[in-house]
């Protein structure tokens, strides 16, 4: 494996343009730690593909490792996929170089002899992954970096399904990318396209909003209930448009926009961070919330394909709703309306995340429906589905602690616009029982058993810190904890052992105690972290979140 200073000089010597190289010495004189991180590696794809902080360097996010990747990408598909009319269908978000990065893809495809179509302007994630089904095309690339901060983007491949890559297409991608060891091995130029360029726009957008309009389960109580005051926000990203629109035509007449954050604007500039998994990202909605007198507020991602949301207490307060809670209540009234409207039987099906609550499973139990367990990432929830309709199986929703569901089949991957309709549709079916969304959650605990989350995520930026993320996974498999708030462990399950859990290899440890509680460890895909995961179950939860915090990670 060559020196990083051995990359970065074969940068500076190569074919790359002269304010790359510039920026190369700048960053090499002025930054050495900076410098080492940017060559050191190469980016590669995990659980969300391709991502990382824009500048330059192999490990960074910029034009030559977009064309590589993409070269790498097309090169995969012309090798596996036979055809007249190849098709890779592109998208992105409002980040700074979104639309540049995705240009470049569509013309190193085109060069490549594939028929590519890119949206016309920013669309969300789970439009791109409708879109690939809809054309019948062999893959999708979205431009995003989801919630992550400004300075990163990213490169999120979905393949013919519509669901993002898997094993083993994406570790033959990566093999096939890392045969781009130059510039000059990318078709860049325009001028060599021989595979058309066509766009998307909306013509798509109609099909999408209708397809997802079709999954509304309470369209007589959204007519009863039309004037629920909802303050939505997109966090300067892709919802801006189209999760109004779908609010509207579903018929609620009270949407509150949050101005300053419905301008797309890469530099997110009214939020440290736009992740409304975050309290801080929400705030402006909240105050916009107060100040108007709004029941719920929902806020989205930059690629609108995650949503959180508040809702008021019974004294009026508006409070935040976790992941997990909102998962378990959409769930919950998904599978109640089901039920009214007769579609529940054999064949039907839920889908979670290892980490995400146990409360999902109680609830699907409850209306004797299967639910599959499946690791952290919405493209293992959209291989069950490719797998179960080859059965004649029907997914009913599915979704992550960290703020991903989707509903139906139309997206395989989380969606936000069909989240928020449910959450709408959910507000107004709780309102025909003269319950609130707190109420109905508060309900829900009382039918299952009350349970809280919690989620610790230490950030180890860099060399050194990728290198702590695996001591302490090391750690915590030659010394897993015997006890967990006093209660015995009485299971320990290691996801690099497949053959044990019939899952794919991946770097995950779990705790389960003798009183209900789980813990789960995990390094994070797309982000320099490391993620506890904590479940505690029982009355006195609140307390065990706590002393599983100071336990395992204080």
């Amino acid at each position: 494996m060559k020196d990083f200073n051995e990359v970065a000089q074969s940068w500076l010597n190569g074919d790359f343009d002269p304010e790359t190289k510039c920026k190369i010495i700048e960053l090499r004189n002025n930054d050495p730690a900076g410098f080492e991180d940017a060559f050191y590696k190469n980016l590669e794809f995990g659980t969300g593909g391709l991502r990382g902080i824009m500048g330059v360097g192999t490990n960074r996010m910029n034009k030559y490792t977009v064309g590589m990747a993409t070269q790498g990408l097309a090169n995969y598909i012309l090798k596996h996929v036979q055809g007249d009319d190849i098709k890779v269908c592109i998208s992105y978000d409002s980040r700074n170089n979104s639309r540049e990065f995705a240009r470049i893809a569509a013309d190193v495809l085109s060069s490549n002899g594939i028929h590519v179509y890119i949206f016309d302007n920013i669309r969300p994630t789970p439009e791109m992954s409708y879109a690939v089904r809809k054309k019948g095309a062999v893959a999708g690339i979205m431009i995003t970096a989801s919630h992550n901060p400004k300075e990163y983007n990213g490169y999120k491949v979905s393949w013919s399904d519509g669901g993002q890559v898997t094993s083993p297409v994406d570790k033959e991608i990566v093999d096939e990318v890392a045969k781009i060891t130059d510039p000059s091995q990318v078709k860049f130029k325009s001028d060599l396209r021989c595979g058309a360029i066509d766009a998307m726009g909306k013509e798509m957008d109609e099909a999408y909003l209708s397809d997802l309009l079709s999954l509304s389960l309470s369209p007589e109580a959204a007519a009863r209930h039309s004037d629920i005051k909802i303050v939505y926000t997109p966090l300067h990203g892709c919802g801006v448009r189209l999760v109004p629109e779908i609010l509207s035509r579903a018929g609620f007449k009270n949407i509150i926009h949050v101005p300053d954050q419905d301008v797309s604007d890469g530099n997110f500039p009214t939020v440290v961070s736009p992740n409304p998994e975050e309290p801080a990202a929400l705030k402006m909605a909240v105050e916009k919330a107060e100040e108007t007198g709004a029941d719920i507020v929902i806020g989205t991602d930059p690629d609108a394909d995650r949503m959180g949301i508040a809702v008021r207490d019974n004294d009026g307060k508006i409070v935040l709703f976790n992941g997990n809670q909102t998962a378990s209540m959409l769930t919950y009234y998904i599978l109640n309306r089901w039920k009214d409207l007769g579609k529940l039987g054999e064949g039907k099906y839920v889908v979670k995340t290892i980490v995400t609550t146990e409360l999902i499973t109680d609830i699907c139990k409850s209306f004797g429906v299967p639910v599959y367990n499946v690791l952290t990432g919405f493209k293992y929830i959209a291989e069950i589905v490719k797998r179960e309709e080859a059965k004649g199986g029907e997914f009913i929703c599915g979704g992550e602690e960290s703020y991903g569901f989707n509903v139906g089949e139309f997206v395989r991957d989380k969606d936000a616009q069909v989240s928020c309709l449910m959450v709408a549709e959910c507000a107004a079916w709780a309102a025909d029982q003269g319950l609130t969304l707190y109420q109905l959650m508060q309900k829900i605990y009382e039918e299952y058993g009350y349970r809280k989350e919690g989620l610790v995520s230490l950030v180890r930026k860099g060399k050194t810190g990728a290198e702590e993320i695996s001591r302490i996974m090391a750690d915590f498999r030659s010394n897993p904890p015997k006890e967990l708030c006093g209660s015995p462990v009485v299971k320990v399950i290691d996801y690099l052992e497949p053959e044990k859990t019939g899952q794919p290899k991946s770097n995950v440890l779990q705790f389960f105690d003798e009183a209900g509680d789980v813990v789960s460890v995990r390094p994070s895909g797309t982000e320099p972290k490391i993620k506890f995961y904590f479940g505690a179950k029982g009355a006195d939860a609140d307390a065990k979140i706590g002393q599983l915090k100071e336990q395992l990670v204080n």
